[in-house]
């Protein structure tokens, strides 16, 4: 079984958060780990019909950020990855710079240091250069930079479509077989 940290920051872009959990609920051979950071928290409120209560029970362990004492915050947890959607600048900045001030930056620090596979899913823009510096640093760490950005080629009809079709990616990126949209068949020129 797979040990995944989903971490949800307060960037815009719960939605995408909700879906990533949503696809990993369903899947029985995924363990999720989930800390909601504050500010997260109110994008779910103001960002989706959900309540705090039913993101949380779409994971099997649920921390406070606040927690630094928790199984996660150590590096003798095996987890398999780590991911973090949506991601703010201030944590990527935290992140770049080694400053473990909550759980899921001491998480996501854990996961470079053991080297295993951490996602960021960057939601702000346009990017300064400061947040293009943090998130280069990262790059070069190995970390997998995937903004949210829109793939026209599945023709998506609804939002929650180019939804799905980012959480397709960030699942291949963690190593989880999934079909939940369409992929890129190449060009049919006649």
């Amino acid at each position: 079984m797979k040990k995944l940290i989903v971490g949800m920051t307060g960037a815009s872009g719960a939605p995408y958060g909700i879906d990533l959990l949503q696809a990993l609920h369903q899947n029985p051979d995924v363990e999720t780990h989930l800390i909601i950071s504050e500010w997260a928290k109110n994008n779910i409120k103001e960002e989706t019909d959900y309540s705090l209560a039913q993101v949380m029970d779409l994971a099997d362990h649920v921390y406070s950020n606040r927690d630094m004492g928790a199984t996660i915050a150590s590096g003798s947890f095996l987890a398999d990855g780590m991911i973090i959607v949506p991601t703010s600048m201030k944590t990527v900045a935290a992140i770049s710079s080694g400053y473990d001030a909550d759980l899921i930056g001491r998480a996501a620090d854990v996961t470079i240091k053991e080297q295993r596979k951490l996602v960021l899913v960057p939601r702000e823009t346009p990017l300064s250069v400061i947040h293009l510096e943090n998130l280069t640093r990262l790059a070069k760490l190995g970390v997998a930079i995937v903004p949210p950005m829109p793939a026209f080629y599945a023709h998506p009809k609804t939002i929650a479509d180019l939804v799905h079709h980012q959480t397709m990616k960030e699942l291949d990126l963690l190593g989880i077989a999934n079909q939940i949209d369409s992929r890129w068949e190449g060009t049919h020129v006649k």
